[in-house]
């Protein structure tokens, strides 16, 4: 999407969401596509117990990796699941030099019964190849990308924790080429890595602080703030290390074009719920990534019945509502925390508290018994892995 003014956006899926639901694919239709490869070896099932008693975020992997590489001339090759180790890297690899590389992020989730589920995996799969089209990288296969994803959690299923805890999955794409010029690369990795997680903020579902930066922004009209890329986040850690140098737990950034207007926290979007029941979250401009449990938030809130606004929200207009009472929540989401309420949203000119409220924890209870499997899933979410 370009760059609109003043745009609010009430009903209509993006073409993200078209793409994602148009991928018909099942579990059968993409297992085995991944062939085990190299040393099998794992650790014990005593220290993957003692793994999973003390769940951090993103700290400990599983034993094994998804890997694919592509050439030009060739395309894609032979889908392997390797051990997890160090990757051989030359110098000169343009990565290095020009940061061509996208990622994505979800979890796998253990239900009462065992088995095994992700949720919206056909969101990512879509996500990563626009993010790719952007970043002037091929795209992969749906097929392979969500066969990545079903043989290497079958594979290292040990490490699923029981709820609350997950698997988190990075799939990521860097391109590999030893090549100095500018151009894109003529050789791209594809893996999958697994991380075994607890909540991503230290204190679970509690309020957070949020510092609002007026200094520095996250991407530009025509840039890449709707890929998922590193560069992207590259440029928040800056800022995010001055909110918490400030003590806050995130930074939220406006738009680059006019400085005024709400986009998203360095790796969240963000919703607000009004006191007379309507609930806003920033329009899509091509500045802001689109996530996929923003969409399904949109669409939980729509189906009860709440009015659901995707507009510009000036910052000015923000602070003058949460003052006058006419703000009753604020929340972020994204895949790592699912749901968090802000409790305080602060900028060099004002420092302002925000009450909790119902909204979001009913979001929260709703989406997380969702991927448990503890309530229904209607819109055939989830994915069964295994």
């Amino acid at each position: 999407m370009q760059w609109k003014d003043n745009t609010t956006m009430r009903s209509g899926r993006t073409e993200l969401e078209a793409a994602a639901s148009a991928i018909a694919l099942t579990t059968d239709d993409v297992a085995g596509e991944f062939t085990l490869t190299g040393d099998t070896k794992r650790r014990s099932d005593e220290e993957i117990s003692q793994i999973l008693a003390d769940l951090h975020f993103g700290t400990i992997f599983s034993d094994h990796m998804a890997h694919v590489t592509w050439t030009v001339g060739e395309g894609w090759g032979e889908r392997r699941i390797e051990p997890y180790g160090p990757i051989e890297l030359s110098p000169a690899a343009a990565i290095l030099h020009y940061g061509q590389e996208i990622f994505e992020g979800l979890k796998a989730y253990r239900h009462a019964d065992g088995s095994l589920w992700t949720f919206r995996p056909q969101f990512n799969a879509a996500r990563f190849n626009a993010s790719a089209r952007r970043m002037a990288m091929p795209e992969l296969p749906v097929e392979t990308f969500l066969g990545s994803l079903v043989d290497l959690v079958r594979q290292d299923a040990a490490y699923v924790p029981q709820l609350p805890g997950a698997l988190y999955l990075r799939p990521f794409m860097f391109a590999s080429e030893p090549f100095l010029g500018v151009r894109p690369s003529h050789r791209f990795e594809y893996f999958v890595i697994a991380s075994p997680v607890g909540a991503y903020f230290a204190n679970g579902f509690t309020p957070v602080s949020i510092w609002v930066t007026k200094e520095y922004h996250r991407s530009g009209p025509g840039g890449t703030g709707d890929a998922k890329t590193a560069g992207n986040y590259a440029s928040s850690l800056m800022p995010q290390q001055q909110a918490a140098d400030k003590g806050f737990d995130q930074v939220c950034f406006l738009d680059a074009r006019t400085q005024e207007n709400l986009e998203e926290l360095g790796g969240m979007n963000v919703f607000v719920v009004y006191r007379d029941g309507h609930v806003a979250t920033p329009v899509l401009t091509g500045t802001i990534l689109e996530g996929g449990t923003r969409s399904a938030i949109i669409t939980i809130l729509s189906e009860e019945g709440v009015e659901v606004e995707q507009r510009t929200i000036p910052l000015a207009e923000l602070v003058r509502d949460i003052s006058a009472g006419e703000v009753s929540e604020i929340f972020a989401c994204g895949t790592a925390a699912v749901v968090t309420p802000i409790g305080r949203l602060a900028s060099d000119d004002f420092e302002l508290q925000i009450p909790s409220g119902p909204v979001t924890e009913r979001i929260y209870e709703r989406l997380t018994s969702i991927q448990s499997g503890e309530a229904e899933d209607p819109h055939n979410w989830m994915l069964k892995i295994a």
